[in-house]
């Protein structure tokens, strides 16, 4: 039997038994060309169609298993309500014994668009739980898509669940604080140090704050009201880290200054997304797709992939792989890589390929 084949029906299998239901008719036969996809992108390294189709077999010419895909992403009846939403409740069912911790970014894919993404950290990388898509390069989304999206994955966290969502500069406005304030969510963004705020009676730009410090020093301000709409009560903090030449501005509705900052600095994280997509992965802005949503449902295989091969790096450090496949005193790759490599050498062996799209804590 190929890799190819055993991979594909790995994960043909899982999808199957993860799916609510037993699915038939219809939804069977996409979550069959779904599989297909997953097993073409992780195979090919890439999302381009033409590259997949040549890692999935199905017994027919290249160019109907293109055009098979074509067609998938262009089904309006393919959603991510249908065919990725239950495998992202279930992985935050799994997280979510612990704070869950979101992070939304936007980045450019495919051919002249760019997706607003929310996702979830987890031990260095960020698993996908939502985006949405739109024509543009790579520039700030408005307000409205930011909570849109918080809506979206708000439906998917479990009852009961601490959330914390970091965001960059452009997720700072009052609308969207005032949806996670609803939600029952914490928050850590960025802020601008052009904005101003009031304190105790004060009306101060926030750049006065880096004036006022120096590197290594914090500046935490309670019960601030932020912006011309006095929107707060808020924390304010003046992040000033050594070794940088300029200071970070937070707003936040959280208590603890220090406990903001050492959360917003998992931010980053989403980075390690973007990157293993992309240039170290699979390629995801040379796509060639350019119209929203069918990125946007090519997004959904893109993402299962990433979520597996996570879940395979994980294992492979939880069941002692890593000296096998990489190095017996230091390892120096991350959940990624080491799933991919575990993979490899799987299909190598000859041995089961375990497919999950979760992880365990």
């Amino acid at each position: 039997m190929s890799d190819n084949l055993r991979r594909y029906r790995a994960i043909r299998t899982a999808l199957t038994q993860g799916y609510p239901g037993q699915p038939t008719g219809t939804v069977a036969r996409h979550l069959t060309t779904l599989a297909a996809m997953i097993s073409g992108i992780v195979g090919s390294k890439s999302t381009q169609l033409p590259h997949i189709a040549t890692k999935v077999p199905d017994g027919t010419q290249a160019e109907s298993r293109v055009k098979r895909f074509a067609r998938w992403v262009r089904n309006d009846k393919i959603t991510a309500d249908g065919y990725f939403v239950p495998y992202a409740q279930v992985l935050l069912a799994q997280l979510a014994l612990q704070t869950l911790v979101l992070v939304i970014d936007g980045s450019v894919v495919g051919r002249g668009c760019v997706a607003l993404m929310i996702h979830v950290v987890y031990k260095g990388r960020a698993l996908p739980l939502a985006w949405l898509v739109r024509p543009g390069k790579k520039g700030h989304f408005p307000e409205d898509w930011h909570i849109a999206l918080v809506k979206q994955v708000e439906a998917l966290v479990p009852a009961g669940a601490q959330v914390v969502l970091l965001g960059d500069g452009e997720c700072d406005g009052t609308d969207l604080q005032h949806t996670l304030e609803e939600a029952g969510w914490s928050y850590v963004c960025r802020t601008g140090c052009h904005l101003t705020a009031s304190w105790e009676g004060e009306t101060f730009r926030l750049d006065t704050l880096g004036v006022c410090s120096k590197p290594g020093t914090l500046i935490e301000l309670k019960e601030v009201h932020f912006t011309e709409a006095a929107y707060g009560p808020v924390m304010l903090v003046c992040c000033w880290a050594k070794g940088y030449q300029d200071p970070l501005y937070l707003v936040s509705n959280m208590a603890s200054a220090d406990e903001a900052c050492r959360l917003y600095s998992k931010r980053f994280r989403i980075e390690t997304f973007f990157s293993d997509q992309k240039s170290r992965g699979f390629h995801l802005h040379t796509s060639h797709l350019s119209e929203p949503q069918r990125l946007s449902r090519l997004l959904m295989a893109a993402c299962l992939a990433y979520i597996w091969v996570v879940y395979l790096g994980a294992l492979c450090v939880q069941d002692g792989w890593v000296s096998i496949i990489h190095r017996g005193d230091r390892c120096d790759l991350s959940l990624f890589q080491l799933g991919l490599r575990l993979l490899d050498y799987l299909l190598n062996e000859g041995f089961t390929i375990p497919v999950a799209f979760y992880t365990s804590i």
